[in-house]
């Protein structure tokens, strides 16, 4: 694993297990995906919140709302699931470099193997999981690490690490 990848998923750890809260990404241009959301004029209504460890509670990914119109892939990449979990249907791109992308709930409309471009239309909303009728989930995974899906934006706020005693 490259040391930019290591830094990276060591600094995503550290925050995680102070804060508990978004965690930045401070990768290289050159190590992540052109990302944008994949709904057009939806915003964030429910945030990333990091779980303690590996198995505890957190919300690993965003909820985007209002979600009317067509999913779109937020990077270019391979379709690598398109399919149905439990009770809802998942489309996971692998955008190269350890970056991968989930979206649900969703009827996809490619399937495993498509070659993917940025924008293009890979489902509509569907309903089930966690998200309320109407809202779109997403996560982002670093080499199988789930990370803030704003950090591919930009718009997640630099992490403070505050004294402890």
């Amino acid at each position: 694993m490259p040391s930019s990848r290591r830094m990276i998923l060591a600094t995503v750890a550290a925050a995680a297990l102070v804060l508990l809260t978004p965690v930045p990404v401070d990768a290289a241009a050159g190590d992540r995906p052109e990302w944008r959301l994949p709904a057009t004029g939806a915003s964030v209504i429910a945030a990333f919140e990091a779980p303690a460890h590996e198995y505890a509670a957190g919300h690993r990914g965003v909820d985007l709302a209002p979600v009317d119109g067509a999913i779109v892939a937020p990077a270019a990449g391979v379709v690598a699931f398109a399919g149905t979990v439990v009770d809802r249907g998942i489309v996971t791109i692998d955008h190269g470099g350890g970056w991968v992308t989930s979206v649900e709930p969703i009827i996809a409309s490619v399937a495993v193997g498509d070659v993917v471009a940025a924008g293009e239309v890979i489902g509509s909303l569907s309903t089930g999981g966690h998200a309320a009728p109407g809202t779109l989930h997403v996560g982002v995974r670093l080499d199988g690490e789930y990370v803030n899906p704003l950090v591919l934006l930009g718009r997640v706020p630099r992490a403070v690490l505050l004294p402890c005693c």
